[in-house]
């Protein structure tokens, strides 16, 4: 799994946990909802870490929290 698609794995998880849907995320993050949707969408291919702060800071968690995960442990080097 690529770095990008964990992002949005990560995000879903989140708003699933808390009853959040990808628009409640945008209101409550100041994110705006077509930056949300090209996350979730993999039409991003660096979300930047200022969005997912952001975003983090609507989920009321920090970026340590977001990334403090197996699937981003797991992640490979991407070498370009």
């Amino acid at each position: 799994m690529k770095t990008q698609q964990t992002v949005a794995k990560r995000i879903r998880e989140l708003c699933k946990e808390r009853g959040i849907t990808p628009n409640g995320l945008s209101n409550i993050s100041g994110v705006p909802q077509a930056t949300v949707k090209s996350i979730l969408n993999g039409e991003s291919k660096n979300p930047g870490i200022v969005s997912i702060k952001k975003l983090c800071d609507g989920f009321e968690i920090t970026l340590g929290e977001f990334f403090n995960t197996p699937d981003f442990d797991s992640l490979e080097q991407e070498i370009q």
